[in-house]
């Protein structure tokens, strides 16, 4: 939740609200180089205006949540609770918060790549209106995220259950992106083999972390912890790409992505909250390049066929394979197909019938046995490709 509001005079909107998916009038974009690393003075439709189209990669947006306090909240104990009631989060009305909504998204759309993709984070209050907004602008989603909180704040009234989680939408530009970034495997390598669910648990941020002024108190009020933003930007993102943050307070994107070897564009009008940002982000230490090289997309290798590796003699015809449970065999034939019984087809076909489903990814599912240990045959296709890639060189 940063500070970010536009367009607003008193307490009634200059922006029209529209929900017929019909966009906002913007500002004209500029042309020209990014100002990458830097932050962007000024509200964020303005700043965000002042960016080339199609120019950035990733965004990740904070936007203010329209809380809606009454009044302030104490604890048992009587003492206040520090919560948010700044005036940038304050809005006479849903409809004025849906226009300013719809105007930052507008032109945070139009400075996304082709194949770019957002993350806006909120609570109950505002994410879904922010949601079906961006669906009327065009966003296509992909997800949405649970971050659930370890250490969140009590409900010290005790009338409603402890807000324990906030909610991340992951959109793409439009239905038509197919090639954005997720970093699959990296995500499954770091996560026990496992594929990472769209539940994240992490601690808000606390300790050290948390920027403080010279008497002790909060920098910003709604400071994100690093941890949530480096699994952002590691899974969604390349080293060297451009990471904009519409809403950027105390800096925390600009920080991570300084870390992991990206560059960043900030937008924000509170010249305190910049200042905080400028020092934090200049104390940052880059990782090495090879801390934060990903690993090759399988997606992206050169296509290799079981019948490469038979010809290879990396296995031979007559072998038979069997699944890791050995529950299941089939023979390779000589053209690289498999026979079970009088059925013959491929190494996913067949895997797929011998287990009775409709799909099987036969590199991973079938095994060869040598002295009683099983490989996978993924092992051979792995030794083709590396030979074509040393050949390559």
């Amino acid at each position: 939740m940063r500070i970010a509001r536009a367009g607003v005079a008193g307490s009634k909107s200059q922006i029209q609200v529209s929900r017929t998916g019909i966009s906002t009038p913007r500002l004209s974009a500029v042309s020209g180089p990014l100002p990458l690393n830097t932050i962007i003075p000024g509200d964020c439709v303005s700043a965000l205006s002042r960016l080339p189209s199609e120019s950035v990669d990733l965004i990740f947006a904070d936007p203010p949540y329209n809380l809606q306090l009454e009044g302030a909240l104490s604890r048992p104990d009587q003492s206040v609770v520090d919560a948010v009631d700044d005036d940038w989060d304050k809005f006479a009305s849903f409809a004025e918060y849906d226009a300013f909504t719809r105007a930052w998204l507008s032109e945070a759309r139009r400075t996304m790549k082709r194949d770019g993709t957002i993350f806006v984070i909120g609570s109950y209050h505002n994410i879904f209106r922010v949601g079906a907004i961006m669906q009327d602008l065009g966003f296509w989603i992909l997800n949405d995220i649970v971050w659930r909180k370890a250490n969140p704040m009590p409900n010290f009234r005790g009338r409603r259950f402890t807000n324990a989680h906030e909610t991340m939408i992951w959109a793409s530009k439009s239905a038509d992106a197919k090639n954005y970034t997720f970093n699959y495997e990296a995500l499954k390598a770091g996560n026990e083999d496992t594929q990472v669910r769209s539940d994240w648990y992490l601690p808000i941020c606390t300790g050290a972390e948390r920027l403080k002024d010279a008497e002790g108190r909060k920098t910003h009020p709604t400071q994100k912890p690093e941890a949530l933003l480096a699994k952002v930007i590691m899974s969604t993102s390349k080293p060297g790409d451009v990471v904009l943050d519409p809403f950027f307070g105390s800096g925390t994107t600009g920080a991570v992505a300084k870390r992991l070897g990206r560059n960043f564009i900030g937008c924000e009008r509170d010249e305190t909250y910049a200042n905080a940002a400028r020092a934090r982000i200049a104390a940052v230490e880059p990782l090495p390049a090879d801390a934060i090289a990903l690993p090759p997309a399988k997606r992206s290798e050169p296509r290799v066929a079981f019948a490469s590796v038979v010809e290879a003699g990396l296995i031979q015809a007559g072998t038979v394979l069997c699944d890791e449970k050995r529950r299941y065999s089939a023979t390779v034939r000589p053209d690289g197909s498999l026979a079970l019984g009088q059925i013959i087809g491929s190494i996913h076909k067949i895997g797929a019938l011998a287990q009775g489903l409709p799909a099987c990814n036969g590199w991973t599912f079938w095994h060869t046995e040598t002295n009683g240990k099983l490989e996978v045959i993924d092992t051979a296709r792995a030794a083709i490709r590396q030979n074509m890639r040393d050949a390559a060189e």
